[in-house]
């Protein structure tokens, strides 16, 4: 009796746990947006500016949020390490994509690189938030003419949001995160992971 009721509590107060990948192009700023994401969240666990290298494979942040459990994924940007990309899109709730909003000579690579995440059927349905990253610098241009810029034909049905911020200073980033876990949790992506790790159990 003792471990039904148990079991059930569990299931009732455990937390969902969400797993997004934080994608973009070389030098976006992905692996800053993920060290600001654990200094946020964890209260100043994340490495300090002078320490982050580009990221050549893969670096894992796993954080709280009120009731969900979230798993970054964050993945080198350069050309030669985007076909590693695919090999997490089964497995993810959501997207992060990083652009840096102050390199224009970037932003057509940029685009050509978030169509294709957007055209994988391993992806589809995923909520994606695009981080337009380094407002603090004077050579940024705003969420708004990044999206025109972007022109995404790829969007679809699902859910995208154009967040300004700052990985450097934290700018926009708990307000990006709350929508992406809005988002996640009424997801029929969501739904789908939830039945496939479900069937996947009893097998």
């Amino acid at each position: 009796m003792f471990s039904l009721f148990y079991g059930l509590w569990n299931h009732v107060f455990s937390k969902a746990e969400f797993h997004v990948l934080i994608l973009g192009v070389h030098k976006a700023g992905k692996t800053t947006l993920l060290e600001k994401l654990k200094s946020i969240y964890l209260k100043g666990e994340g490495l300090p500016h002078d320490r982050i290298v580009p990221t050549v494979g893969l670096n894992i942040g796993r954080i709280e949020d009120a009731n969900v459990k979230l798993v970054f994924w964050d993945l080198g940007g350069q050309p030669g390490l985007r076909t590693i990309w695919e090999k997490y899109y089964e497995e993810a709730h959501a997207v992060i994509y990083v652009i840096d909003s102050a390199s224009a000579s970037s932003f057509e690579d940029a685009k050509s690189a978030l169509e294709k995440v957007l055209r994988h059927e391993d992806l589809q349905g995923a909520p994606v938030l695009i981080f337009a990253n380094k407002q603090d610098s004077p050579a940024a241009v705003s969420e708004e003419e990044l999206a025109r810029h972007l022109h995404l034909k790829e969007l679809d049905e699902r859910p995208c949001m154009f967040q300004a911020g700052s990985a450097f200073d934290g700018t926009g980033i708990k307000h990006g995160v709350d929508w992406l876990v809005e988002e996640m949790e009424r997801s029929k992506r969501t739904e789908l992971l939830r039945v496939r790790t479900e069937a996947a159990g009893k097998i």
